[in-house]
């Protein structure tokens, strides 16, 4: 069946099978696209949408990519596609961090309208968990009047986020992480050495998505930075105030707490000591309350120095494997 010319596998399937069951009519007017992020479900949900406006599909229904609404797609500017997601503030310095209501009342109108090219008409909304309260309510009623030819697609990482009403008018497309084997095939066809990608595979915990991006941006060097910075600590070779103000520096900060927590989560499931465990719990728990702190106004360098004197002052047993985690 047609589809992305660079679709991996596992998008491969959840694509095929939509496909299937648009093209049979068996797609319901809302779709939960939903799993782990960077699995492409933005990527699929785009590619349905394609094969919806595409006026004269190719052998199997997929888009031609030559007619007036496949270049009308390519340009971005399709009158029946809406793609949502947050909008710049009223003063326009940067990205709003919700979804609000007059996106909602846009959209509910514009499905309102008559197709322009007679077809169907598609929304796309990502990250759907963004909705704040009063654009949730009115979705709700958007979705409580479905009309034919009408298609809300909610795209999700966190689909717990969104209200049980909610979730309950929509059909749900899983995005599930691929065996081992399958990532790491996908890792080395993007060009990564299989050494580099078993590496980045295991930091990731098998998510081929997020090992390639590390792979890319060098977070799988910062990792490995962090976990350094961690052992160092707990050994009383790095001062938590001189690391936090290192750490806080750039604008790499929530990453390297990202990195600092799912470390100290990595390390409690290969220990079998209870009161450990507890300890790594908790702190990893520590860890990303205070990367939520770097959201508001709080001194970042003193919230992070604070959890590292609280790696360094705990039971330091453990610290000769930190480097190595």
């Amino acid at each position: 069946m047609s589809s992305g010319p660079d679709f991996a596998p596992w998008q491969q399937r959840v694509h095929d099978h939509a496909a299937a069951a648009l093209d049979a009519g068996r797609l319901g007017h809302a779709q939960l696209f939903c799993g782990p992020a960077r699995l492409g479900k933005h990527a699929v949900a785009l590619q349905l949408a394609r094969r919806l406006m595409c006026t004269r599909p190719v052998a199997g229904g997929g888009p031609c990519g030559r007619c007036r609404g496949c270049e009308l797609m390519a340009a971005g500017s399709h009158p029946d596609f809406m793609d949502i997601s947050f909008v710049p503030t009223k003063d326009g310095t940067k990205l709003r961090t919700e979804i609000i209501i007059d996106q909602i009342r846009t959209l509910s109108e514009q499905l309102g309208l008559t197709p322009q090219f007679g077809g169907a008409q598609v929304a796309i909304i990502d990250p759907a968990d963004a909705f704040n309260h009063a654009a949730s309510n009115a979705l709700l009623k958007t979705l409580e009047e479905p009309v034919p030819g009408r298609y809300l697609w909610l795209v999700t990482a966190r689909p717990e986020r969104l209200s049980a009403t909610i979730r309950s008018r929509c059909q749900r497309l899983e995005f599930r992480l691929p065996p081992r084997e399958e990532a790491q095939a996908w890792l080395q066809a993007q060009g990564h050495a299989r050494k580099a990608a078993d590496e980045a595979l295991d930091a990731a915990r098998g998510h081929p998505g997020l090992a390639d991006a590390w792979l890319r941006d060098g977070g799988i060097a910062l990792r490995r930075e962090v976990a350094t910075d961690l052992a160092k600590l707990a050994r009383g070779e790095l001062g938590a105030v001189e690391a936090a103000q290192r750490w806080t520096s750039g604008d790499d900060a929530a990453m390297r707490l990202g990195h600092a927590a799912d470390l100290a989560l990595a390390e409690a499931a290969n220990l079998t000591t209870p009161a450990r465990i507890r300890k790594l719990a908790a702190w990893f728990d520590a860890a990303n309350r205070t990367r939520e702190l770097l959201r508001t106004t709080v001194r970042a360098d003193l919230a992070v120095a604070e959890l590292l004197l609280a790696w360094r002052d705990d039971d330091g047993t453990h610290a000769g494997q930190r480097g190595r985690a």
